[in-house]
């Protein structure tokens, strides 16, 4: 292994180290579920609005969509106006009165325990349907995480040839992305897994902003970006700068457009992002937190699109389509290779990369072991368990749903802009449009918001999965993001489904109206 690699190593074992420590002070202090999985809802707002970003913007913001740009162009930054546009409407439209109605409605503490409380489902039906969706979508969202933390440590300690991975660094890399974050999730829970988030959100903002710039300052001071840009083999920058061109000049189709854009609506139904709105103390954090999440999210997004057109003009080495995911990180080595100095502050620069894999993989295992002790376990098969008996429950679901993760992400060829895409299209579709109805229409009823809960997972799955048209599934065959299909058939069958129901109990109709009034 070469001096550079050793001081990246170094780096990367501090910030470990740190993380782990956190969650070994954070054990200490839980003692219940309410604690491991919700914090005791004791977040401030900078923890809250940092937690919440962190664990969206997962390795996919500073690896798979500068991947996309680097290749495509600004073309394809349509997603990240997208995603701006779902980050306010969600702190805006949902945060406050979400975090309302969790408390009221029977202090629940995850998102299928507040379906069933709000529309008073005594035989469980709608927490085992979320806890499903929740351990199936999730097992493959964590994979994303686990497959971005595989390629960081293939990309800077393997030995692959011509962009290709080296299959040996990719599932040691994974391995140990896998473990670290399994221990400090394992060990300190929700609160644990906020504290690092901040401190990863922290750390990707300042890795996401001070790279491009140093880049950018680099390339451009003897001559300008496009010249950049022709010296690699870009031969058109006037279209690779264009948002409604293609990098062969011919236009952006608009059903590009819409599905890029599609990806906001999945905001409404991330159960790891609006957990976090349950858990804030106040509501004056949560208009503190929802200004501070907006301004990070626009710098965020921004940069990330920066990185991939940087990277494009500023990289020796063309990437190809296998290994353009790795553009960030090939950038940083680059700029911080002169001397052991550099070198170091590259690798703390490497570790706002790993931050961001973490900050999601561990929001993720959570929700998804909350659902399972909490819902499934607690809620279904045994009720009348202990609160130390479901806590055991739902530290062995984080195990168990890291494990299938791990194995889903073995392929080191997996994309991880796939796999977010298919995750976040599943959680959009299936939770989405029951969490507003649940907050903002008082006619919602249980069998409609199970219907469409049902038809909204279904969807993506046939979408994205089963080869309808002609041996292609319909997401090739239409180009047409599942997302926006299965959000407003699920909206719409809840909808149908809810008026032709009979109409939700005065007990249920006075708690929604007493949520206007409520001030905690």
């Amino acid at each position: 292994m070469s001096t550079s690699n050793i001081i990246v190593l170094v780096a990367f074992a501090f910030y470990m180290v740190m993380m782990i420590i956190i969650g070994v002070v954070y054990s200490r202090k839980t003692k219940n579920n309410e604690d491991y999985f919700l914090g005791g809802r004791n977040l401030g707002g900078w923890t809250a609005a940092l937690s919440a970003q962190a664990s969206d913007m997962s390795g996919w913001l500073l690896m798979g969509l500068p991947g996309s740009v680097y290749l495509a162009g600004t073309g394809e930054i349509w997603i990240a106006f997208g995603l701006l546009l779902g980050t306010i409407l969600n702190w805006y439209i949902v945060s406050s009165r979400l975090r309302k109605y969790t408390i009221v409605a029977g202090n629940s503490l995850t998102i299928p325990s507040f379906f069933q409380n709000r529309y008073r489902d005594n035989k469980g039906v709608i927490k085992i349907v979320s806890a499903i969706i929740i351990a199936v979508f999730f097992a493959v969202y964590t994979a994303s995480a686990f497959s971005s933390g595989a390629k960081l440590f293939a990309t800077l300690f393997g030995n692959g040839q011509n962009g290709e991975m080296d299959q040996t660094a990719y599932v040691i890399g994974l391995i140990i992305a896998s473990v670290v974050i399994l221990i400090y999730t394992f060990m300190g829970g929700f609160k644990a897994v906020c504290t690092t988030d901040l401190i990863q959100g922290l750390l990707m903002l300042v890795a996401i902003l001070a790279v491009p710039i140093i880049a950018y300052a680099i390339l451009t001071w003897d001559h300008g970006f496009s010249t950049a840009l022709i010296s690699k083999g870009v031969d058109n920058p006037e279209n690779y700068l264009n948002l409604f061109k293609n990098t062969d000049g011919t236009p952006v189709k608009a059903v590009s457009i819409i599905s890029s854009l599609a990806w906001g609506l999945g905001y409404f139904g991330m159960p790891h992002i609006i957990i976090r709105f349950m858990a804030i103390k106040n509501e004056t954090e949560v208009k503190k937190s929802r200004k501070i999440a907006i301004i990070w999210v626009v710098l965020s997004l921004t940069a990330a699109c920066l990185i991939g057109m940087i990277a494009r003009g500023y990289l020796n080495e063309q990437l190809e389509a296998g290994s353009s995911e790795t553009a960030f990180i090939r950038l940083i080595q680059e700029i911080f290779s002169n001397n052991a100095v550099l070198i170091f502050i590259g690798g703390i620069f490497l570790c706002g990369i790993l931050a961001a894999i973490m900050s999601t993989a561990d929001s993720q295992l959570l929700v998804t072991a909350s659902a399972i002790s909490e819902d499934m376990y607690k809620g279904a098969i045994k009720k009348e368990t202990s609160e130390k008996n479901a806590l055991f429950v739902g530290k062995i679901a984080v195990i168990v749903v890291a494990v299938i993760a791990f194995f889903i992400a073995l392929d080191p060829n997996s994309s991880i802009m796939n796999l977010v895409s298919d995750a976040w299209a599943g959680f959009g579709s299936a939770f989405g449009p029951v969490v507003l109805l649940a907050l903002f229409w008082k006619r919602s009823t249980l069998s409609g918001a199970v219907s469409g809960m049902a038809v909204g997972a279904l969807l993506v799955i046939a979408w994205d999965y089963i080869p309808f048209a002609g041996g292609q599934t319909l997401s090739n065959a239409t180009g047409l993001y599942s997302l926006a299909v299965g959000f407003f058939l699920a909206l719409i069958v809840n909808i149908v489904v809810s008026l032709i129901s009979k109409k939700p109990s005065d007990e249920i109709v006075k708690e929604f109206d007493s949520i206007n009034n409520v001030e905690i």
